[in-house]
């Protein structure tokens, strides 16, 4: 092969490959990526609206209401996942709108570093409360329609802040109201908002 064939070979090669990485890019701009600010630190997210639409639009709905903010992580268990989105600082439970289908046979995972929905024994029992797994939980994925395997809805990732979502599941925690693994200092969400893209 001469050299100007294998310049057009690189070029197009090269070409190919900008073609993907810019669909890439444009089939993440429809994801919201949103903010949770802590009296530990910050946690970017971004959510998955072609995986969990019903979901993304439910946490949407409850981070553009300000309905996170003033609550708590109120349930930390090392390794396993930190739970919050329901409580205020005194353990008294929000009231929240109606619950959700759940989306948890959408493919995603209950890996480290993702976000899904908490819920009751019922399936599609979530409302307001998530939780953000510490380790990879393969055994809250969905596995079959039946009650008893239908698994938790993964909608999102944390992309920023994974030192804060580290440092939070290593508090110590105790029983308060009732309620296990509650941190011994509240680990408030002073603020959760949506990053509104230029």
């Amino acid at each position: 092969m001469n050299k100007s064939g294998a310049l057009l070979r690189f070029l197009f090669v090269f070409l190919i490959i900008g073609i993907i990485l810019f669909q890439s890019a444009l089939a993440n701009t429809d994801n919201p990526v949103i903010t949770i600010e802590t009296s530990e630190g910050s946690i970017t997210l971004e959510l998955d609206s072609n995986a969990a639409p019903i979901t993304v639009k439910n946490f949407l709905f409850y981070i553009n209401s300000g309905f996170y903010n003033g609550t708590i992580f109120h349930r930390v268990i090392k390794n396993f996942m930190i739970q919050g989105g329901g409580f205020t600082a005194d353990m008294v439970q929000k009231k929240t709108e109606k619950p959700i289908q759940n989306e948890a046979d959408n493919g995603l995972k209950n890996k480290t570093g993702t976000i899904a929905m908490a819920r009751t024994n019922d399936p599609h029992s979530a409302t307001s409360q998530f939780f953000i797994n510490t380790v990879d939980n393969d055994f809250l994925n969905h596995k079959g329609k039946d009650s008893n395997n239908w698994g938790y809805c993964v909608f999102g990732k944390v992309i920023k802040g994974i030192e804060t979502v580290n440092a939070i599941k290593s508090k110590k925690t105790t029983t308060k109201n009732a309620y296990q693994n509650v941190p011994v200092t509240p680990i408030i969400i002073k603020k959760a908002f949506q990053i509104k893209k230029k």
